[in-house]
């Protein structure tokens, strides 16, 4: 709460759970909820920054792939996959994932990734289990070859394990402006990634603001 404060020139003091805090920035309150994220990686301190890839082609495939599966996946089911780039054949690539990942939901290959190369690019395919009837039926990433593909998949689960148990609690009882504050063990590196997946859960939450605070001090705005 301390780096939040600085972050808006603010004070802060500890709440009654709920709130876990109150900060008040310009004179006025907010609410403020804690909560802790693990590291969401894979154990590899030394790992390149995970950095995905937006350009066209990445972004064409990515859309193509979520309108196939957005009303054929299973409730229940979220369908991970990555990428590497560059996508040098989308339509063919697109079309070879179109084939494989319905036979992996007909298998419920679930608890371990399926690993692949399709067209020169490697895939990794997950199929997550979640309880969670907002869930997206499928998360894709085009990255970078150096990024390890775990890390979006493990940060995915735990953030739509934390965001359905965030949306879901207690309000405060203090009226006004709610901020939820994640806090992570990993470096500002992962921001984008954060972001990204973030995005892509569209959990609607009574949130004004959500914040994370990483391992060095440094806060980075998820939403808000």
């Amino acid at each position: 709460m301390e780096a939040v404060a600085r972050r808006f020139s603010a004070t802060w003091e500890k709440g009654s759970d709920p709130p876990d805090a109150v900060i008040t920035v310009a004179g006025k309150r907010v609410a403020v909820d804690i909560t802790t994220l693990k590291r969401g990686s894979t154990g590899q301190g030394n790992a390149a920054k995970p950095r995905l890839r937006f350009d066209k082609v990445a972004t064409r495939l990515v859309e193509r792939l979520q309108a196939t599966f957005g009303e054929t996946v299973p409730d229940g089911i979220t369908v991970l996959l990555t990428i590497t780039a560059p996508i040098r054949l989308p339509s063919k690539t697109a079309a070879s994932l179109e084939d494989k990942i319905p036979t992996l939901l007909g298998r419920g290959s679930s608890g371990r990734d399926v690993i692949d190369t399709i067209h020169g690019n490697r895939v990794r395919i997950r199929l997550l289990r979640n309880e969670s009837e907002r869930a997206p039926r499928m998360i894709a990433f085009v990255h970078n070859s150096d990024s390890d593909p775990r890390l979006f998949f493990n940060v995915t689960r735990e953030l739509l394990e934390l965001i359905s148990a965030e949306a879901g609690r207690r309000a405060p009882r203090l009226a006004g402006d709610r901020w939820l504050v994640v806090i992570s063990a990993g470096a500002i590196s992962c921001l984008e990634a954060y972001r990204y997946i973030y995005s892509q859960l569209r959990m609607a939450t009574d949130f004004m603001k959500i914040l994370m605070v990483f391992g060095d001090g440094r806060v980075g705005m998820l939403t808000g």
